[in-house]
């Protein structure tokens, strides 16, 4: 049967997600969710870009934006977005990149304004921060959707009886947390935790590290 996997916030830890993608060998009959915020924080956001191009020959890609992609391509167009941004982990982007915006090859400023807002199947929505369960998904504002945490409070089962799966929330401690109707798969590679992707029909996941080790080892 085809699989559904969903990535969390990459944050620009290759190194952990190019033996991720290896753990769990996505084949082209399979649909790879990733949640967004590839880039900022971490230190090789542009070799996270190079990857997820490479996925798309692999399998079905279905890339969401981040608050951190929208940062930065209003970056380009306006000096106060590019502060607000280089305050936001923008810093170890560019120098990624080699220094400035103008070395963003076109192919990665591609991939970012072709990434959704949202994705969803029979079973399963997928939205990059959070959202409100009264409101179709198309109707869900950026900044709910996009820059919202679910720190106070968590929002109930959406009226589309589907299971949320939801990024931008670190879970410190780099456990997925799991209430059932809705799952938060930002595990915080980048600050000690740990990148995850979930088969979310199976409930089978893997966890790897900034450094590329998988938990446990």
């Amino acid at each position: 049967m085809p699989r559904t996997i969903a990535i969390g916030d990459i944050h620009g830890c290759a190194t952990a997600l190019k033996p991720l993608i290896e753990a769990f060998d996505p084949q082209p009959e399979d649909t790879v969710v990733t949640l967004g915020d590839y880039v900022d924080r971490g230190m090789e956001s542009a070799g996270v870009i190079e990857i997820l191009l490479e996925l798309v020959s692999r399998t079905q890609l279905v890339p969401l934006i981040g608050n951190h992609e929208v940062m930065l391509m209003q970056a380009f167009n306006n000096r106060d977005a590019m502060n607000f941004w280089l305050q936001h982990g923008g810093q170890q982007t560019l120098q990624s990149y080699g220094g400035s915006l103008e070395q963003i090859p076109p192919h990665h400023r591609m991939f970012f304004q072709h990434c959704r807002r949202y994705w969803e199947n029979d079973r399963h929505f997928f939205i990059h921060a959070n959202y409100r369960s009264s409101l179709p998904l198309n109707q869900i504002p950026d900044e709910v959707g996009l820059w919202e945490h679910m720190k106070l409070a968590f929002p109930i089962p959406h009226e589309n009886g589907k299971k949320a799966w939801v990024g931008h929330t670190p879970q410190e401690e780099g456990e997925i947390l799991d209430l059932g109707h809705l799952a938060i798969i930002d595990t915080n590679c980048y600050g000690g935790g740990y990148l995850s992707a979930v088969d979310v029909d199976s409930g089978e996941y893997w966890q790897v590290s900034m450094d590329g080790s998988f938990r446990g080892e």
